[in-house]
């Protein structure tokens, strides 16, 4: 592989913000956009748990200069926050918006408040970020945003309707930023996973009898890893990725495309 082909697969010099940071697959995505030769900015509510990411990526990668914000992204307050530290910067490369939260109950059992937090924490900080770090973006001459959508804004799942509503929020979103911003040289995709095997998702999955059910539906026959997501995520901002925008990406198993 020449030194022009293997650019197409590397992120030497560039700065990604990774939101929802401490844990789970915000904190691979960490890890691969470091092994990729990412510089980072972490985002997430637990100063705990970002120090346990950048300590971890420091360990696989002592070069990367990795900054953390502690911040609860469904506050204006706080999002405003992550915006003033941007103002050190003269560019952004690449925002991942992956931070999420879920309540799992059936549409007449959501109160307000439960209702609210799942939309301002899942799509508003979404949206709102997205837009507050255009111009970082647009300095980049060449950037990538990457929203994390879910199958369940693809297709009906059994409870959770105010998260679905957010994840299909999310996919339209992400296909009208992508229009809108294509002249300055932006992409915007999504990636919508499926059940993947984090500690989270294991929550619902120790029932033995709802995981039989959910590999049944999924033609793979197993729950997918964080690396799989990372890696999805990773590579919708690389150069090799270059003429992608608009799109979701399922990292189900097949799941989203199985019939009867």
């Amino acid at each position: 592989m020449n030194d022009q082909t293997a650019s197409l697969w590397r992120l030497d010099g560039q700065l990604a913000l990774i939101t929802g940071a401490s844990r789970g697959i915000g904190k691979t995505v960490a890890n691969t956009f470091a092994g990729l030769g990412a510089d980072l900015i972490l985002v997430a509510r637990e100063e705990a748990g970002l120090n346990a990411t950048r300590e971890a990526v420091w360990d696989a990668n002592p070069d990367c200069d990795v900054e953390i914000i502690a911040a609860d992204l469904a506050s204006e307050r706080e999002r405003d926050s992550i915006v003033d530290y941007l103002q050190e910067f003269d560019r952004l490369d690449a925002l991942i918006n992956n931070a999420g939260t879920n309540i799992r109950k059936t549409v007449d059992q959501y109160s307000a408040e439960e209702y609210h937090k799942i939309l301002n924490t899942n799509l508003t900080s979404c949206f709102e970020l997205s837009r507050r770090c255009h111009p970082w973006l647009r300095a980049a001459g060449a950037a990538s945003v990457v929203n994390m959508a879910s199958v369940a804004g693809l297709t009906h799942l059994r409870t959770g309707a105010p998260y679905a509503m957010s994840k299909a929020a999310i996919i339209q979103l992400t296909r009208n930023l992508a229009c809108d911003w294509a002249a300055d040289n932006i992409r915007v995709n999504a990636v919508a996973p499926w059940y993947i095997n984090t500690a989270l998702a294991a929550q619902v999955l120790d029932n033995e009898a709802y995981l039989k059910e959910v590999l049944e539906r999924t033609p793979m026959k197993r729950i997918g890893e964080v690396e799989e997501v990372a890696a999805t995520v990773a590579f919708l901002c690389l150069p090799a990725a270059g003429y992608i925008t608009g799109q979701t990406i399922p990292v189900d198993g097949g799941f989203s495309v199985n019939g009867f």
